[in-house]
């Protein structure tokens, strides 16, 4: 078997802890090797536990009222709030509280003031629901221009970002938009761009939902206009519930395009006009799901008992030790098994590692494949092209002409005719790591690998 048990991790014995008291479920009579953390984190016993009892014993009723049940649950989503700005030293920034990180980037998309003198700048390194943002700034008939990445190392191009950046400075409303922590590569975009576009007169949008699960997010020390956050993806429960935190000082930038429920001061049939809170509550449309919200300052709490930093260490030094791994495997004529995309660099990239898979004659193995050996073992993974089609496009070689082609000569597709249509693999196999994850999972993994290739 792999041995990963040399590999130097601080606290180790206070994570294997942690694994058997809030996440022995992974270690039962029909044990499970979970490798997809940036999916979707695993939630701990105890907050589970919590929240059932919190449920069990409590009266909760709808918030927009001043009876004794709206008012409690009024204040415990308040409670809730307080500690999301608290966790992330948000002080300057509204928590708007929404159904997903996607959410939260429809509310910036729909409401920003794009118009024929903006210029929204995005990396091709983006999830679909940044990209998707793309629709509101076209149909407002904007300027978009994507940036790309490196193919080395999928790290940003500087040169083609800063000159994406100046030609249209200080031209109008201007937004560009990145991932603080790529949910494909693992890449953490370094956060010293955010001042370099405010100086140029654009205002950002940073998609932290890949990154604040295992790393620090200050907002006293960067300033983005908007950031959003998946909080399942932090401590695993509840699901279906994002926030988007809103610098004060743009607040009223952002023009909501309606209303509902709980978002005005005054409404009128007889006159078609309406006053929109001042606040938050502007977009946090109809009724919010104040049986959960409370779990999120019981789930914020769990990992500063842990500590970010000593889990951001953790999952720095597990994925030195996969990676060193994965690239020691070898077919007996040389031919490497694995091909990792993104930097070499650990000290900029997260605990998610993306890869392809090769035979001993150089022909990929089709990422389904590896899926299926997994699922046999219990183990799971993540494939495919992740919501991320730039990294997917950058890491197989797929061309602007390629796609433009493609979609030209169709009304409508899928992942599998393009495929045949373009005669080129797509797609690739994810595996990322958190805050249960242990040198024995990756072992696991490993073997599996040496197995299916029947490597000694």
């Amino acid at each position: 078997m792999t041995n990963l048990q040399n590999l130097s991790i601080e606290d180790e014995a206070f994570f294997q802890d942690l694994r058997s008291t809030e996440y022995k479920r992974l270690d039962s009579e029909s044990p499970h090797i979970y490798l997809d953390y940036t999916g979707g984190n695993l939630y701990a016993e105890s907050l589970i536990k919590k929240h059932h009892n919190f449920l069990l014993n409590g009266v909760y009723g709808n918030p927009h009222s001043i009876n004794p049940t709206s008012e409690i649950s009024t204040h415990l989503i308040e409670e809730a709030r307080d500690k999301v700005i608290k966790f992330f030293n948000a002080d300057d920034y509204f928590c708007v509280f929404t159904p997903n990180a996607s959410g939260s980037l429809k509310i910036v998309g729909e409401s920003y003031p794009f118009n024929k003198d903006s210029h929204f700048v995005l990396l091709a390194d983006n999830h679909n629901s940044v990209n998707g943002i793309r629709e509101y700034c076209r149909n407002k008939s904007g300027q978009l221009e994507y940036v790309p990445v490196q193919y080395e190392d999928l790290q940003i191009n500087d040169a083609a970002l800063k000159e994406s950046l100046t030609k249209c400075a200080h031209a109008g409303n201007n937004l560009f938009a990145f991932p603080a922590q790529s949910n494909v590569s693992g890449v953490k975009h370094s956060l010293s761009w955010i001042q370099y576009a405010h100086d140029l007169g654009y205002d950002v949008l940073l998609d932290a939902a890949a990154f604040v699960p295992t790393s620090k997010l200050d907002l006293k020390q960067v300033h983005p206009e908007f950031v959003t956050i998946s909080f399942y993806k932090i401590f695993g429960y509840p699901t279906g519930i994002g926030c988007l935190l809103i610098r004060k000082s743009v607040f009223h930038k952002l023009q909501k395009p309606w209303f509902a429920g709980g978002t005005v001061t005054m409404v009128s049939v007889a006159a078609p006009n309406s006053f929109l809170v001042n606040n938050h509550e502007r977009f946090e449309d109809g009724t919010l799901n104040y049986l959960d919200i409370p779990a999120i300052k019981n789930g914020l709490e769990y990992i500063e008992s842990i500590g970010i930093d000593r889990i951001n260490n953790r999952i720095k030094h597990l994925t030195i030790g996969l990676i060193d791994q994965l690239q020691k495997l070898q077919h007996s004529n040389g031919v490497p098994v694995v091909k990792i995309f993104g930097p070499k660099d650990t000290n900029v990239r997260g605990g998610n590692i993306v890869m392809n898979f090769y035979n001993a004659d150089g022909s990929i193995v089709p990422f389904e494949t590896i899926d299926i050996i997994a699922k046999e073992k219990n183990i799971s993974i993540r494939s495919g092209c992740f919501c991320n089609p730039g990294i997917d496009e950058i890491n197989n070689c797929i061309t602007n002409e390629e796609m433009t082609q493609y979609f030209v000569s169709r009304d409508e597709g899928d992942y599998h005719d393009m495929v045949h249509y373009l005669g080129k693999m797509r797609g690739a196999t994810r595996v990322s790591m958190g805050i249960a994850t242990t040198t024995k999972d990756l072992e696991i993994f490993i073997d599996l690998l040496k197995n299916h290739f029947n490597l000694s």
